[in-house]
């Protein structure tokens, strides 16, 4: 049976690795994005997957690009809830706005993406929700209070969601990516991706490719058993 991906957040980065590796695994797969039309355009020219725009902090744009998606591809079995943001300040110096930014994407946004598609997995016996946390809400981090609290609550969605979904073939499982070499921390001055660098183990920065093999694994039909866990991919940098 062919199954219907959908990313968040799926067009750069992690999230446009993970969406690739699925549609080399022989998924349909749909990668939204919230705000670059260029560089989804360019995505979709290279890859031929799908993009679709909306915000995931809004439950009524998240119910009608599903529909949207699932009107073109088919209904939506396997979700990797990945869009997030940042907004860093020192907590004393974080403000309302910035707080409720990143809840709003990246704790209710999962909510948003999820919930829409719970009863139509409920009802065919199968669904797979895999929730891209970060080594930020295992440990926290100086200047990302905000970021660090969605991010936990992400792993209390998706234990929550295990017990929930259990009895009808639903998995809920999150990863946890330590520093992985996005364009993003490559834009980072070269001191401070040094010192970076130097506090994993491992010795160097992940690859994005490396969490989307952990995305299969949990996505697959074969990883039915494996529920309510967290994968940490940091290199040896944080132990839970």
């Amino acid at each position: 049976m062919e199954r219907v991906a959908l990313v968040t957040g799926g067009s750069r980065g992690i999230g446009a690795a993970i969406s690739l590796a699925l549609k080399n695994e022989g998924y349909k797969v749909a990668a939204t994005y919230a705000g670059n039309d260029e560089a989804a355009s360019k995505f979709s020219n290279d890859t031929g997957i799908n993009t679709y725009k909306w915000n995931v902090a809004s439950y009524e744009e998240s119910v009608a690009g599903l529909n949207s998606v699932q009107g073109d591809l088919g209904s939506i079995d396997t979700v990797v809830a990945n869009a997030g943001i940042t907004r860093d300040a020192p907590f004393h110096k974080m403000t309302p706005d910035q707080w409720n930014e990143v809840v709003n994407t990246n704790l209710t946004g999962v909510f948003n993406t999820i919930h829409p598609l719970w009863p139509s997995m409920r009802d065919q016996k199968f669904g797979r929700v895999i929730v891209i946390s970060s080594i930020n809400g295992q440990k926290g981090q100086f200047a990302q209070v905000n970021y660090s609290a969605t991010k936990a609550g992400d792993l209390g969605i998706v234990k929550s969601l295990a017990h929930e979904g259990a009895r009808n073939g639903i998995t809920a499982n999150a990863i946890c990516p330590g520093y992985i070499a996005t364009d993003m921390v490559m834009d980072m001055p070269e001191k401070a991706i040094e010192a970076t660098i130097s506090q994993i183990p491992t010795g160097r920065l992940g690859e994005p490719e490396e969490i989307a093999r952990c995305v299969l694994f949990l996505a697959s039909e074969k990883s039915g058993f494996i529920n309510g866990s967290t994968i940490s991919a940091n290199g040896a940098q944080f132990f839970v």
